[in-house]
């Protein structure tokens, strides 16, 4: 088996993880005011429940706007992360895979743990490097086969009288 082709993939903010966020927030929205629409009499609970939701919605629209942008390259032992022209080494690790976007757990060898998602339409000649690479364990040994008995035969082989 032979380790996983170079690739280098750029990494920006992800219109996809932005709908999420959105649909996340409208939702949240939406049932705090039919919450607050079918109350008596509404009341502090549902200005809290409304004000909690635009509060997580602001600070997801606050994270999607400053989402790592850079580079991520596989070199063929290992993996980099290069943003604003620096390079710190470390491993990605597949959080979703919804076949043409990867939401990556992104460990420095140093450092804070980063989420990147990346898109297939950001690079599409390279997306299937990149998940080859991904899913490579190219750095982890090989097994090595088991050793079978000297007098078992192998298997769909009759016993011989010696046995």
């Amino acid at each position: 088996m032979h380790a996983a082709p170079s690739v280098t993939y750029p990494v920006g903010r992800s219109l996809f993880a932005g709908g999420l966020y959105g649909l996340a927030a409208a939702a949240g929205v939406a049932v705090a005011v039919v919450w607050s629409a079918q109350a008596d009499a509404p009341g502090w609970r549902q200005a809290l429940a409304l004000a909690s939701v635009l509060a997580c919605g602001g600070f997801a629209l606050r994270a999607w706007w400053r989402s790592p942008s850079g580079v991520l390259r596989w070199d063929g032992s290992g993996w980099s992360w290069e943003e604003g022209g620096c390079v710190a080494p470390g491993h990605p690790e597949t959080a979703l895979d919804l076949q043409n976007r990867l939401l990556l757990r992104w460990r420095p060898g140093s450092g804070r743990v980063r989420w990147l998602w990346l898109e297939r339409a950001r690079a599409p000649a390279h997306w299937d490097a990149l998940r080859r690479a991904v899913y490579s364990r190219a750095s982890a040994p090989v097994p090595s086969m088991p050793t079978r008995a000297k007098d078992t035969p192998p298997a769909g082989e009759p016993p011989t009288a010696e046995q």
